[in-house]
């Protein structure tokens, strides 16, 4: 019941046309999709960066990966998904290293999101930070891309109506998760980034195995505070349970000495 509660909120901000008598159709095609790709490769496909330089899908790939899809000329999802996403990304950069996952954002209205509009949009937007991607396409790629991780695009009245979602890809370009709505809370995108950050496999004789999950069982989220912080409790508690454990095997062993001296025949 939740999850269809929340597929609803999502489609009440990102469809606004779904009230219409025409739109439920759509609606539910675009949440089947979504969630239809999950476990999904990724092609490798070709884009633009801001600044000109083609790049491939590939070339961001090694690492986990957001996915992010918008159009420039939209005027409230997607500029507040992308400053919602914002502080989120920069919290698990803090969280998780700066270098351990890449976001990319693709410009969908081809005819119009130019390499010029992304980077204006990313800059308005107040997104700076390194290893975050505005990237522009063409057609025939932003058709492989958007069906391999379920974008549906629904043109509007000269508008589109689209999901709001961001996608989790993991190193090697399988889809693993859709989070869906316009504005997130940290937890939302730093938790399933970081069982694939920290809590992937690595070689069992590796001292970065240790340090990892030792990281990702203890990195939580402190609601009041706003931000994720390294809980030294659980090392105290395991510390504790230690110290009480020698206490009761000394007191057994005294016991048991004390026993046997007892027993001694005179």
């Amino acid at each position: 019941m939740r999850l269809a509660a929340a597929v609803l909120v999502v489609l009440a901000i990102a469809l606004p046309g779904v009230a219409r008598a025409d739109e439920p159709a759509n609606a539910q095609r675009a949440i089947s999709a979504s969630e239809a790709s999950i476990g999904q490769m990724l092609p490798n496909v070709e884009f633009t960066r801001s600044n000109g330089v083609r790049v491939r899908l590939a070339d961001y790939l090694g690492k986990p990966l957001l996915v992010t899809l918008v159009y420039t000329s939209c005027v409230d999802v997607c500029p507040t998904l992308i400053e919602s996403l914002l502080p989120a990304v920069a919290e698990a950069r803090k969280s998780l290293g700066p270098d351990s996952f890449s976001v990319v954002t693709i410009g969908f209205d081809v005819a119009k999101d130019t390499p010029e509009r992304m980077r204006t949009f990313a800059a308005v937007r107040g997104v700076n930070l390194a290893n975050w991607h505005f990237l522009s396409t063409d057609q025939d790629n932003l058709d492989r891309l958007s069906q391999a991780v379920g974008f549906g695009i629904f043109a509007r009245a000269g508008s589109w109506d689209h999901l709001a979602q961001v996608t989790l890809v993991d190193a090697g370009g399988r889809v693993r998760q859709q989070i869906y709505g316009a504005v997130f809370d940290p937890p939302l995108v730093v938790e399933p980034l970081k069982y694939l950050v920290l809590g992937r496999e690595l070689p069992l004789n590796s001292l970065d195995r240790l340090i990892q999950r030792v990281k990702f069982f203890c990195t939580v989220y402190d609601a009041t505070a706003g931000r994720y912080y390294f809980n030294y409790s659980l090392f105290l508690n395991i510390a504790i349970g230690i110290l009480c454990f020698a206490t009761v095997l000394v007191l057994l062993v005294r016991e048991w000495r004390s026993g046997r001296s007892g027993a001694r025949p005179t």
